[in-house]
């Protein structure tokens, strides 16, 4: 077994990887860029190296410099996570050259599975099951239009070397085709180095079904069952859950035996994924092998008890698998969210900032968190902006969604925006729930799972009010504390009055949604809005309070001119009203576009002086790989540009000079 590998990764997965190791007595290095200096799998890590500045094609993509820092640092074998290098079969050829172990597969089996199209031909010769469409070397757009009309429309144009749901676009007919194809070749070139696609039939309302593979080198390949992850948005990944819904028996052999033809028809060594596409018939197809560890692999781990990076380290230090197909057991049911720095209201933009505020629910047998980051880290424009992901596990299906979404209650951020409240809503959404989600479920019930609430409740301004009464009393004695005078009167903040009471009207917004409450001091505790109201737990952000015969918990955490209550099922966020502030006049918006987040600009949909109709796309900007279309806000006149292609641009810079129509 070895006794330091470095883990060539970052964030979450890197994180996971180094507690399988500390578990198994095993030393770490991490790497990192300039932007990941101080990050979580830094200091988790026994050591670690930097290996270029922030951007990843400069740092995490080279693998030269991973190489020599492994061998620096003694090193026997590098792990390369998911991303990145998982799938570079140069690297994977480059560290055995350099007498490191690859904790991967073979390069042949990476090679092999590599390309789509590629991979598409070798499954039909062992026998598995293909979507129709075209895999072919020839990358004209003609030929590639001729194909699609072939096959039919929808279809679906996928890049040869993606992953992760980047270089994919539906296309519904022939006009739109030559659109869709030279985005997904952008996408894909910026995201693999290789813009070749390929074409296949789109099917409607299918089910992503895929099977974890195990192969070690003495010839013995098990699968450890399946997971469901229909529930995508872009063809990402946002939910996924083991076993899948509604799965018998018989079904789950087949595509076990499937997924295990597919793996041994390129001499399949370690950890990997086929992945299937489920038609509502009950037929299933080969979409493509990821030759390393996937993001979802938790939920395996949940309902197996099987830890698969420990089971990686064992096969690629030579050793057989520890179980054979019968034995690797099935129990209960786990599902997986994640959860994102972004903007769901926005179109899923990513958000960047800092994680002023970010704790989630407490870990048990039934709770897992697998973060990369943690309280006062900042989410950059470099990376995934994943914060982490949140499993859960239990008997059954009908208990782990309960499970979930109380976790997802607890799971409380503040500093930027998430998505919690959209799993939520897709967690609980009947199609969830009755087990009957298909890929297209986001994107059919998007204005429902966006739909946040848009009433606050009063128990959410009524905490407010109270931790804000109570915080100026601590504020103000901690004053007296530190001004030497602890006992001086004016360090009492109880608000005694000779003649009566104080009496305060705390005013908070939350959008066009303004609450004033009055709050006066009684005795030993209050009156919020003429009911009584008391403190019996104040700290660390949380309060729990009596008000009237009600028992209210919440946690109230300041940002800014904020104030974020977390009570009930809401998350809301206050804008505390001074009412001695003037109303200082608002600038009127000029002209345009302001770009979401810093990016690349990289197309330009329209002319200067063109007319153009609400929602007409007008720009397409590239940020974290992938790519956002910018649409006009309302019918007007494109007046010009402010960047040409290939512009960086940054978050909030003038994009479109656009007048809109009065």
């Amino acid at each position: 077994m070895f006794t330091r590998i470095l883990i060539a990764n970052r964030g979450e997965i890197a994180c996971r990887i180094i507690r399988s190791c500390q578990r198994m007595g095993i030393d770490t290095v991490a790497v990192h860029s300039d932007a990941d200096a101080d990050a979580l799998h830094v200091r988790l890590a026994d050591q670690s190296c930097r290996i270029g500045p922030a951007a990843s094609a400069d740092s995490y993509l080279r693998g030269d410099r991973i190489i020599e820092a492994a061998l620096r640092c003694g090193a026997q074998a590098v792990h390369p996570g998911y991303g990145f290098l998982s799938e570079n079969e140069a690297f994977a050829e480059a560290c055995t050259a350099a007498g490191l172990v690859f904790i991967g597969p073979p390069v042949t089996a990476i090679r092999a599975m590599g390309s789509k199209s590629a991979a598409k031909t070798l499954m039909e010769q062992a026998g598995v099951p293909l979507v129709p469409g075209y895999h072919g070397d020839e990358q004209s757009p003609d030929l590639l239009r001729e194909q699609a009309g072939r096959i039919g429309y929808p279809v679906l144009i996928k890049a040869t070397a993606g992953g992760g749901g980047k270089g994919m676009r539906i296309v519904e007919s022939d006009a739109e085709f030559d659109a869709m194809l030279a985005s997904c070749q952008r996408e894909a070139a910026a995201s693999f180095g290789d813009a070749r696609v390929l074409v296949e039939k789109y099917l409607q309302r299918p089910r992503h079904i895929e099977i974890q593979v195990f192969g070690d080198s003495h010839g013995n390949l098990v699968h450890l069952h399946e997971r469901d992850c229909s529930a995508q948005r872009r063809h990402q990944k946002v939910v996924e859950e083991a076993p899948a819904p509604g799965m018998d028996p018989e079904r789950r052999a087949a595509m076990g035996q499937a997924a295990c033809d597919a793996a041994r028809a390129v001499g399949y060594v370690g950890a990997g994924t086929v992945e299937f596409i489920a038609d509502a018939d009950g037929a299933f197809y080969f979409m493509e092998m990821n030759t390393r560890l996937q993001v979802e692999h938790p939920v395996t781990e949940m309902i197996t008890g099987i830890d698969l990076v420990e089971w990686q380290l064992r096969i690629a230090s030579g050793e057989p698998l520890p179980l054979t197909q019968d034995r690797i057991p099935l129990r209960g049911h786990a599902i997986e969210t994640r959860i994102y720095a972004e903007e769901p209201e926005k179109g899923f933009l990513p958000s960047i900032g800092t994680l002023a505020y970010c704790v989630p629910p407490t870990a048990s047998a039934h709770v897992r968190i697998d973060a990369g980051v943690e309280q006062g880290d900042a989410i950059g424009p470099h990376y995934d902006p994943m914060i982490a992901k949140l499993i859960v596990w239990d008997d059954s299906r009908e208990q782990a969604i309960e499970r979930m979404l109380h976790a997802l209650r607890e799971f409380r951020i503040v500093g930027v925006g998430n998505n919690i409240g959209f799993l939520s809503r897709l967690v609980d959404h009947p199609a969830f729930r009755a087990g009957t989600v298909d890929t297209g479920l986001i994107g059919r019930e998007g204005d429902a799972l966006l739909k946040a609430p848009t009433t606050v409740p009063a128990t959410a301004f009524q905490a407010a009010a109270l931790w804000s009464a109570l915080e100026v009393a601590r504020q103000q004695q901690a004053r007296a504390v530190t001004g030497g005078d602890p006992h001086s009167p004016w360090a009492i903040a109880d608000g005694w009055r000779v003649n009566g009471a104080l009496q305060r009207s705390l005013t908070f917004r939350h959008d066009e949604q303004e609450t004033t409450v009055v709050l006066v001091h009684a005795g030993n505790g209050y009156r919020l809005d003429n009911q009584p109201a008391s403190c019996t737990r104040y700290g660390d952000h949380a309060i729990d309070c009596r008000i009237g015969d009600d028992t209210l918990h919440a946690t109230v955490v300041p940002a800014g001119e904020q104030l974020h209550v977390f009570c009930g099922d809401g998350h809301f966020a206050l804008d505390v009203v001074d009412p001695l502030a003037h109303a200082g006049e608002q600038s009127e918006a000029h002209g345009g576009l302001l770009a979401p987040m810093p990016g690349r600009i990289v197309a330009l949909l329209s002319e200067a002086g063109a007319d153009v109709d609400k929602g007409t796309p007008l720009l397409v900007m590239e940020a974290m790989k992938m790519e956002y279309t910018l649409d006009a806000p309302a019918r007007g006149t494109v007046e010009g540009y402010f960047h040409a292609v290939g512009d960086q641009v940054q978050d909030g810079e003038p994009l479109v000079d656009f007048k809109a129509t009065t």
